[in-house]
């Protein structure tokens, strides 16, 4: 049966979406409130108002932030070359292990060539593999660059949102597990992103530090 040998996307995957994008800053510390000294007086009961917010959203490419959208091309263009080597190379790894395969089942073929052959296609798998994971590392180092400065000025702009409009309490429900339903009166998602867009347009966008 010809078998084949099925190659690694490398960074095909990761060049397509950024993902893990978290907006929610945690302080700094935390300490645990004290108990309240036992009081005759009224209680002080809490008022606020609760939204809920889809994070995940905002890496939309057609209705999410749209600064978003820019660096996640600039990100993609700046590691192009490196996908492009890797595909080739994927191209001919997969050539060479084609024509293993045809020589392994022809009678009479020279054993020593073939056995030089798997031999360069085991090395080129090496390589590839390698070049792979230095590619993804590097890939994952700029977008933590590019991309921190978008999240902060995001979490200052959420946070500026809430205290105008009286909000105490916004759940992210795309980091927060359990919330499957969330009426609209209380979704504030596209409300934050057309807000946040009609004040920080794409093209505003300063260049990133490299």
């Amino acid at each position: 049966m010809k078998s084949r040998y099925y190659l690694m996307p490398a960074l095909a995957a990761v060049l397509l979406t950024v993902t893990g994008m978290t907006f929610a800053q945690a302080p700094a510390t935390q300490t645990k409130p004290q108990t309240p000294a036992t009081s005759t007086g009224p209680a002080n009961v809490p008022t606020g108002k609760v939204a809920v917010i889809f994070s995940a959203a905002f890496q939309d490419q057609k209705q999410g932030i749209a600064k978003f959208g820019v660096l996640v091309n600039q990100l993609n263009s700046e590691f192009q070359k490196t996908q492009d080597e890797l595909n080739q190379t994927a191209k001919t790894i997969q050539a060479l292990q084609d024509e293993i395969t045809k020589l392994q089942g022809t009678p009479g073929s020279d054993a020593k060539i073939v056995q030089t052959k798997v031999q360069q296609l085991d090395q080129m798998k090496k390589d590839y593999q390698r070049r792979g994971e230095d590619g993804q590392a590097a890939y994952q180092t700029r977008r933590r660059l590019i991309f921190g400065p978008l999240q902060d000025d995001v979490g200052k702009a959420l946070d500026a949102y809430a205290k105008a409009r009286g909000i105490t309490l916004i759940l992210d429900a795309s980091q927060v597990e359990g919330i499957l339903f969330a009426l609209e009166t209380i979704d504030i998602t596209r409300a934050f992103i057309a807000e946040y867009n009609s004040k920080n347009p794409a093209t505003a966008a300063s260049a990133t530090p490299k």
